[in-house]
């Protein structure tokens, strides 16, 4: 999605990196999107997402000095993408000196979903090479050793993103239709806690706090005991 637009017109800008895809997206102060863009991350975005930001903004003709906030997608996702979204936001951010805020890359998925209308969703994602990581609204993740299937109620729907051949094929068709509506959902979440912010005067946002969500396990305990410890709360 991508137009010509008043470039005096003030926005705000999302990023996610934790995905397989690299998502970039504008939208107005109320968390309307207005522009979007995405692309494989492959293994050269700590290159490319910056000068693929600024490119971006110019054909959303919107100026830097224009935006009012940054959005930036927390994961969970890969270590190296994390990094490289979180340290991008946080540099424009803290250059520009606008608020910045994190939301969670799986609730909004899940928000992606019930707007597409599907019901219950259960969002499925990759941690590493054979984990997998169950994530319902609201609640905490649940780390999935390799070889465990998720336990669903009956009417929940299973969303998979990232794990081709490691879910079955209608959770993989729901989780692609799903990925598009990414941007949208982390412009609109991210709007809503800049909005909180600025009631409580926070001219910052999260800048020095904010930090990814990564699958980690506490010092002593292995996966199989399903005890898994975040860096911090996704909901």
């Amino acid at each position: 999605m991508s137009g010509t637009h008043d470039g005096r017109r003030r926005g705000i800008l999302a990023i996610d990196t934790a995905t397989s895809r690299v998502v970039i997206a504008t939208g107005s102060p109320d968390g309307v999107a207005d522009g979007l863009s995405w692309w494989a991350a492959g293994h050269r975005h700590g290159e490319t997402l910056l000068p693929s930001i600024g490119r971006f903004l110019g054909e959303q003709n919107l100026r830097r000095s224009r935006l009012v906030g940054i959005v930036v997608g927390t994961g969970p996702g890969t270590f190296t993408g994390l990094r490289v979204g979180m340290a991008t936001a946080k540099g424009m951010a803290h250059g520009l000196g606008i608020p910045l805020v994190g939301v969670s890359t799986a609730q909004a998925l899940l928000g992606a979903a019930v707007a597409a209308g599907v019901e219950r969703p259960v969002l499925l994602v990759p941690a590493g090479a054979a984990d997998r990581v169950l994530i319902r609204p609201g609640l905490m993740p649940e780390l999935l050793p390799g070889g465990t299937d998720p336990e669903l109620d009956g009417d929940e729907r299973l969303i998979a993103v990232d794990l081709e051949g490691r879910a079955p094929a209608d959770a993989l068709e729901r989780g692609a239709a799903v990925h598009d509506g990414l941007g949208g959902a982390i412009l609109a979440l991210g709007a809503e806690r800049l909005r909180a912010l600025a009631i409580a005067d926070v001219v910052t946002g999260e800048l020095a706090t904010l930090v990814p969500e990564y699958v980690t396990l506490p010092r002593g305990t292995t996966a199989t005991d399903g005890v898994v410890a975040w860096s911090r709360d996704p909901r």
